[in-house]
């Protein structure tokens, strides 16, 4: 092969990996969601390929999420909850999205235990809930809810399962990245978000212990991305001077 010939094979190749489609990115801060989803907030969860996205509304103790995450098999399911009791799964009020008849649901369960998983509606309110896959298999699910008055941390779990059977997701795995799926977010104090509204001017209700989160930039990782790419070329520089050399 001559050496121009490489040169534009390489160069080309650079340009491919540069230009990598948010959607497939690694870190929470470049993942783009539907336009009409905007959050203050983001955080790459420790394990099951997991992100959230939220926007906490002090003002009306209002909770705003995506929360994105891809099924153990693509017939599976993906689900998001807050524990008001406890942390672990026993107790969690939680949202579940799957695929039913080539669209995507979200429904709401309650797990009073590990034995008993109820579709039913949660201990708090929420509204504007809906779900969407995305091209590269994940499943993102939307919605507001309302939380404790001046809470300041919430005790989040999220699972990913790989089966549904009549609407209802079976057991999901029991690996140690499935049994480390919680944590607790610590909410910021910040100013009324225009993604949290008030649930009197909503849409309308749906009837339906780690280290603490917080929402630092570091979390994001979006900083990580930039320097891969700087190394990836600076590396295609190094390896089209040992071509030129040779």
């Amino acid at each position: 092969m001559s050496f121009s010939v490489a040169v534009a094979s390489l160069l080309g190749l650079c340009v491919c990996l540069l230009l990598i489609s948010p959607a497939v990115s690694l870190t929470c801060t470049s993942q783009t969601l539907n336009s009409n989803h905007k959050f203050d907030q983001c955080l790459d969860l420790p394990t099951l390929d997991s992100y959230l996205h939220y926007s906490y509304n002090a003002t009306n103790s209002s909770l705003s999420i995506a929360f994105v995450a891809p099924p153990a098999k693509p017939e599976g399911w993906v689900a998001w909850a807050i524990n008001p009791t406890g942390q672990g799964m026993a107790g969690a009020q939680a949202l579940l999205a799957f695929k039913s008849n080539s669209k995507v649901i979200v429904k709401t369960f309650d797990v009073s235990s590990y034995s008993s998983i109820t579709e039913s509606k949660l201990s708090f309110e929420t509204w504007d809930l809906s779900a969407e896959a995305t091209s590269n298999g994940n499943l993102v699910i939307y919605g507001s809810m309302k939380v404790a008055e001046k809470a300041d941390k919430l005790n989040l779990v999220w699972q990913v399962g790989g089966q549904v059977t009549d609407s209802k997701p079976q057991m999901h795995d029991f690996q140690p990245k499935n049994l480390k799926a919680k944590d607790t977010l610590v909410l910021e104090k910040v100013t009324a978000s225009p993604t949290s509204p008030s649930p009197s001017t909503a849409q309308g209700p749906e009837e339906g212990g780690q280290s603490p989160i917080k929402s630092t930039p570091e979390k994001g990782g979006q900083s990580l991305i930039k320097s891969n790419h700087l190394a990836l070329f600076f590396g295609l520089l190094l390896f089209i001077a040992a071509v030129f050399h040779s």
